[in-house]
């Protein structure tokens, strides 16, 4: 795997070229905006005054906010130092009022979907019974999101994504009533087609499918005959958030999400996407490492509600969510008897950070070991605490991260983070192979994440992310195994950060980690 050779992208035309206009649309809108308030601002001192006062207001009403830290300094800085563009930068990009019809509309639906998803207090007494610390990791998602914890689940671990994408293949074969794939991007290329053969045959069969992807995360794969073709096929269609030429700040907001429901017996969820990237049939950064997991029994009403609620945020068309969600009542019985299952969703329309808080609460309460799995680590100031007051305390914290980046001046900031975290003992380790995007943590052989939510301002602040929290001692195991063989694979880099150099980060890297919440 070492030896494995790099290969460029390719892409659809059409949709590159559709995203070179729209880009160079909203550019010339852009401008034509500056030169108007620089003309009003020469044209009158008075103008200038109000402008200067707007920024001022504008300043003291984001210090006031109650988000992080990091996604206040930037817009601080920006509009302190040039008020006019900053004001106007702030408005174009920086506004949460312009997603509230989408912010109503999305939280109302989610609301309506999750409300028929109860928690069951006996199996939340049960888990308090074996694990307090534990229990309040579980009660949070529980309370705050109002995903409930799950038993009467099983769980598979698949370490690569091929080996969950095969499985994902023959589960589809089996689908009787209904199938929903939510991606944040498609292919239309080897992997998917064999895919696309199953779905095919399956409508024609009679059951329902429907495919939801994002129009940013599939723009270089798929074009509008995709969808064209597959409603043609009998197959309902939806991209998320098309990309437009009117500036809108909802662009920056992707959905994330990776999820298969097949008629709410059975999901699938993780890192990979539906592109031959993912499974090594192309290799643009190397050895693509991946992973998933299979979710069979209750907690797949989780899956199933989150593809519903983002279904029907773009249109809805839904009014009996009922008969999706209740497919696996009294119908399966787990041999797991120990293992307490939480799929949950994360999205930027709400106040909580759920990502975020999982993470952290993880962290707080990790007595012995913290193992985890990212392609980016551009964390906030508290996450960079928590991590180094837990390798403090002796817990073995380890991290890795991409040998070969995606994107050079996100993999550029991903290091400009090591330094800080191993003078305080976490280890750090780059997967030389290629390109780690599996997003997972295991700690104390008891409790993992698997999922698509990134240690990065995108996933924890911008994206519709969905993971799924799991207590029990056998998918720990699964991906503590995963991980030790990665470890011996990787390359770690913890003694090469631990000098006063390597400390001191140059202007490039510190002007990299200011607008990092921006990008």
């Amino acid at each position: 795997m070492n030896n494995m050779r790099t290969e460029k992208k390719t892409s659809i035309k059409n949709s590159a070229g559709r995203l070179v206009f729209i880009v160079l649309l909203v550019l010339v809108q852009t401008i034509w905006l500056e030169i108007l308030l620089f003309k009003l601002n020469t044209y009158s001192t008075v103008i200038t005054f109000v402008l200067e006062i707007i920024a001022v207001f504008i300043a003291l009403k984001i210090y006031c906010t109650h988000v992080n830290a990091a996604q206040k300094m930037p817009w601080l800085i920006v509009i302190t130092a040039f008020p006019i563009v900053g004001v106007f930068i702030y408005l174009l990009f920086g506004r949460s009022v312009v997603t509230k019809g989408m912010r109503r509309r999305f939280n109302s639906i989610e609301k309506e979907v999750l409300s028929l998803n109860n928690q069951d207090e006996t199996i939340m007494d049960e888990l308090e019974e074996k694990d307090l610390g534990i229990a309040n990791q579980f009660r949070y998602v529980s309370n705050c999101v109002s995903y409930p914890v799950y038993k009467n689940t099983d769980i598979v671990y698949y370490s690569e994504a091929d080996k969950g994408f095969e499985a994902q293949l023959e589960e589809l074969k089996k689908a009787e009533k209904f199938i929903f794939m939510e991606y944040h991007a498609i292919e239309d290329a080897e992997s998917f087609a064999r895919l696309k053969e199953i779905l095919i045959n399956k409508a024609k069969e009679g059951v329902e499918v429907r495919i939801f992807y994002d129009d940013i995360g599939s723009i270089f794969f798929l074009n509008q005959d995709f969808i064209k073709y597959m409603r043609e096929q009998g197959i309902q269609c939806r991209v998320f958030n098309p990309l437009k030429v009117v500036v809108n700040m909802f662009m920056n907001n992707r959905d994330h999400r990776k999820i298969t429901v097949i008629d709410g017996k059975v999901g699938f969820t993780g890192g990979y996407n539906l592109a031959d990237e993912y499974f090594n049939i192309t290799h643009p950064y190397g050895y693509w490492k991946d992973t998933g997991i299979k979710v069979v029994g209750d907690a797949v009403r989780s899956l199933t509600a989150s593809f519903l609620t983002m279904w029907n945020a773009i249109e809805k068309t839904d009014t009996d969510y009922e008969k999706y969600l209740n497919e696996y009542d009294d119908k399966f019985v787990s041999s797991d008897k120990d293992t307490f299952v939480q799929p949950y969703s994360d999205n930027p329309l709400g106040r909580e950070r759920v990502g975020e808080n999982v993470y952290l609460n993880i962290i707080k309460n990790a007595k012995r070991y913290l193992y985890i799995t990212t392609p980016y680590l551009i964390i906030t100031d508290e996450m960079d605490r928590e991590l180094s007051l837990a390798a403090k305390r002796g817990v073995d914290v380890r991290i890795v991260t991409p040998g070969i980046p995606d994107k050079k001046m996100v993999y550029k900031m991903t290091r400009s983070y090591y330094a800080p975290l191993v003078s305080d003992g976490v280890r750090i380790y780059e997967y030389t192979p290629g390109f780690m995007h599996a997003k997972q943590w295991v700690c104390d052989d008891e409790i993992a994440v698997v999922g698509t939510i990134n240690m990065d301002h995108r996933s924890l602040y911008l994206h519709f992310e969905n993971a799924c929290l799991v207590y029990g001692k056998g998918l720990a195991a699964d991906v503590k195994k995963d991980l030790l063989d990665d470890f011996e694979i990787s390359a770690e880099v913890t003694d090469k950060y631990k000098s006063d150099n390597a400390r001191k980060m140059s202007i490039g890297e510190c002007m990299l980690r200011l607008i990092a919440p921006l990008l």
